[in-house]
Order: structure tokens, then C-alpha cells, then sequence
């Protein structure tokens, strides 16, 4: 599949046809009394109509069949998937997963749904304000069945294998160190190709954004161009034995059949779209004198709150750059954040932590819970050469930033038994340095 094609640009209008059908686009108008082909046409909102023009999301389908043509809906199994934030007693302590366990195909065969699990969250989606946070981890691919988010925008973030998504807007290959939105009410499946792990961050309520620039200017960070959008695919497949729509709604899992792909769409146009971004592309900004610049410059991307400069979430990361600060302390400070920070490692090992922080695991600072480098760390960067280096070479770092205070759910606390009970841990080497009878160097 590497030969997959893309349309580039965030948040473009954009149009694209699958070529065994040309001119299956309705020219000057969306919905004509006969479409090309005799496909119908539908419309997929992802905002308010009366969105002002610049925040506006919709894109229209040329299909075979109409979404609207399936049974009704019934309550499914929900597994560990949940929006339940009062399962068990909130947690401010620092937490530190490990790597979250992918079953063995052998063992018991887990697609991508199935292996959804919800580690903390919170808000509500039936209001519209709120996150949650998941891993996935399968082995085996999704076969006559699809997935539909009613309740926000998935942002998916590969950590082990290459994932194959199949939208109604065409196919997208995700591999890890990319990055890929599903935004609400897009149906996909997921393909893997082995055992297969990641994050997701799900945000109700709000579009993810590129962040505004300010100073910087009008170049930096995620260049809008880099961002990839699928070319329109279709399938015209009968599936008798049925297929299995799955919509998660107000937080539970849903099911209905029919007896036809969803992934039927010949062509499309709208600005509403999935998208994917290799994290390789993101153009580091740094410190270049001294001290260190919030990490807010590695925002790749953001979902705002109503509150001017207050996220719902940021999608932040740790690339590879270098450090040249001088007379400064390298690594992350010592801190405490009315934001929660959810971080997770896609591959290498974290500068603040090179020990115990494992690709696939995850840690969770809360608001205002105190954090930062180990013992360790600490005095090895405290009497290092500030001489210029690379950082985090081979490595890359996420969190996931959030001014809600997230509670942790009864699988990330016990359910999974991946919880490192001995985090505190890595901070008690940590000693006092302090010299009453201090006195400044003559210069």
C-alpha cells in the first residue's frame, strides 16, 4: 500500500473522485436532482451551519448507497472503553504506566475497537466539553466492520506497527512517528499487520487547530502543507453475512448492520476531512541564549477552549534538536501546572527520565502535582558541559496537555496491572544542596 496517494493541506477545500469514475463530481452545484452515475449525495457536517465562514466543516459525499440505509442501533459490549470518571477515588500522585500489554495473537485475536482502553478522561461528551484519553492495542484486523465517533475527534498516535485506515474519504497508511485525525462522524476501519499498539486523544466539542504563531511569525512548528488528506476510494461490495456499523455515542458503544460497505463513496469535496502528519516534518523552534522557552513551542496541534489561550488539549512533542543554552539548567524544570500532562514515548528514551519511561507506556502529572527530572538527571546535567548538543537523538516524546483535571479510570489504575507502583521512587535521591555560607565567584 505504499503507493497510497495523498491531497496535502490542513483545512483546505479540497476535491477528489475516484478515477475509475470521472466526472462523478457534480459540476457548479452539491446536491443535483440526478447525480453523475446515479450516486446520491450527502452531506457530513463537522460544525454548526451558521459557523462563521472560517470555522465552517462540512464536506459532501457522492455515494452509491446513503449512511442512512442500515437496522437500527442496539447497546453493544463496551469492554474497557468508558467515560465513567467515578469508577474509583481520584489520584493526584505522579503515575507511570508501562508498556501496555498487546495480547498474542495466539491467545485471543483483538481488532482495533476491541482493543480500545480508556486510561483517564474527563468532562462529558453529552455536553460537549471534554477529553479522553486511550491506548489501543491488537493483532488482528478490523473484517466487516467499521467504527464511528459521534462523540468527538480521535487523534491517533501509532506507537508499535503501521496501521491501514480505510475512511469513507479513501485510504491513509499511518506508521509510527505519524500522527493521523479521525474527526466526529468519520467511519474507518483499521487494518494492522501485527501486534499493534498506540494513543489516542479524543476531544468532544472542539476541532484540533494548527496554533497560532504570534511572534514567531508566519513560518514554524507544523507548516500547513505537510498535512495529508486520503484520495477519494470506493467499494461496491455486497456483504450478505452483514456489516457491522459500531458508533460510540454519549460515551457507550453502539451497533447496527447492513448489508453493504460504508466505504462506498466514489467521490467527494469539503474541507472536512481526515488528515494524517509525519512528526519528522515538525520545524523545531528553541532557545538559542539562555533558559529554557515554555514547551508550548512544540504544539503541533490544538482544540480551544471559548477561554482565549486556554486549551481543551494540545498535542505537544519532544523532537530531536539542539541544545545550546548556557548558564542552563538543559533538561525540563521542576514544575507545577494547572494543566494535567498526559506524556507517552513512540520510540527512544525520554531526556528527563532515561529509565523506567518505556516506548508504549505512559506517565500522568495532574494539575498541580509536582514533577519533573529524576535524581539522576538532575546531577548529571547539573555539572555537565554546556557545550552544543543533541537532544533527544533517535527519540520522540508526546503529551497530551489539557486544562481539564483528568480522572484516571479503573483499568489504568488496576485493571491493566501496568501501573509502576515505584515512580515515587525516582525522585528520593534527590538532596539538598544547599550551602548557607554560599558566596558569588569573583568574576
Amino acid at each position: 500500500m505504499s503507493g497510497l496517494k495523498y491531497l496535502s493541506g490542513f483545512g483546505n477545500e479540497l476535491s477528489s473522485e475516484d478515477p475509475r469514475c470521472p466526472g462523478s463530481l457534480p459540476e457548479g452545484q452539491n446536491n443535483p436532482q440526478v447525480c453523475p452515475y446515479g450516486l446520491y449525495a450527502e452531506q457530513l457536517s463537522g460544525s454548526a451551519f451558521t459557523c462563521p465562514r472560517p470555522a465552517n466543516k462540512r464536506s459532501w459525499f457522492y455515494r452509491i448507497l446513503p449512511s442512512v440505509k442500515h437496522k437500527p442501533f442496539t447497546a453493544a459490549p463496551c469492554g474497557n472503553l468508558s467515560e465513567n470518571w467515578d469508577e474509583v477515588e481520584p489520584d493526584p500522585n505522579q503515575l507511570r504506566w508501562l508498556p501496555f500489554t498487546i495480547p498474542r495473537p495466539t491467545e485471543k485475536k483483538v481488532d482495533f475497537v476491541a482493543g480500545l482502553h480508556t486510561v483517564c478522561g474527563a468532562g462529558d461528551a453529552r455536553s460537549r466539553n471534554g477529553i479522553g484519553i486511550h491506548v489501543y492495542t491488537c493483532n488482528t484486523s478490523m473484517v466487516d466492520r467499521c467504527f464511528n465517533n459521534s462523540d468527538g475527534d480521535f487523534l491517533i498516535v501509532p506507537q508499535q506497527g503501521e496501521i491501514l485506515i480505510t475512511t469513507e474519504f479513501g485510504k491513509m497508511m499511518v506508521e509510527p512517528n505519524e500522527i493521523c485525525v479521525i474527526q466526529q462522524g468519520m467511519r474507518f476501519s483499521v487494518d494492522v499487520f501485527g501486534q499493534t499498539r498506540g494513543y489516542i486523544l479524543e476531544v468532544y466539542g472542539a476541532h484540533f487547530e494548527l496554533p497560532d504563531l504570534g511572534p514567531i511569525g508566519a513560518n514554524g512548528l507544523a507548516n500547513p502543507r505537510d498535512f495529508l488528506c486520503p484520495v477519494a476510494w470506493y467499494e461496491d461490495r455486497q456483504v450478505a453475512t452483514g456489516f457491522t456499523v459500531i458508533n460510540k455515542y454519549q460515551g457507550k458503544l453502539f451497533a447496527c448492520q447492513q448489508d453493504f460497505s460504508p466505504f462506498n463513496v466514489v467521490a467527494w469535496h469539503g474541507n472536512y476531512t481526515p488528515y494524517k502528519y509525519n512528526l519528522e516534518n515538525f520545524m523545531v523552534i528553541n532557545c538559542v541564549a539562555f533558559d529554557h522557552a515554555d514547551p508550548s513551542i512544540f504544539t503541533v496541534l490544538t482544540a480551544k477552549s471559548t477561554r482565549p489561550g486556554v486549551a481543551i488539549a494540545d498535542f505537544v512533542i519532544f523532537p530531536p534538536r539542539w541544545g545550546v543554552a548556557d548558564r542552563t539548567f538543559r533538561p525540563p524544570y521542576y514544575h507545577r501546572n494547572c494543566m494535567s500532562e498526559f506524556m507517552g514515548l513512540i520510540k527512544g528514551h525520554y531526556e528527563a527520565k532515561e529509565e523506567g519511561f518505556q516506548p508504549g507506556g505512559a506517565s500522568l502529572h495532574s494539575i498541580m502535582t509536582p514533577h519533573g527530572p529524576d535524581g539522576e538527571c538532575f546531577e548529571k546535567c547539573s555539572t555537565a558541559e554546556l557545550k552544543p548538543e543533541r537532544v533527544a537523538e533517535g527519540t520522540m516524546a508526546f503529551m497530551f496537555e489539557s486544562s481539564f483535571s483528568m480522572a484516571v479510570t479503573k483499568w489504568g489504575l488496576q485493571t491493566c496491572q501496568r501501573l509502576d507502583k515505584s515512580y515515587y521512587q525516582c525522585w528520593e535521591t534527590l538532596r539538598s544542596h544547599f550551602d548557607p555560607n554560599w558566596k558569588p565567584s569573583k568574576k
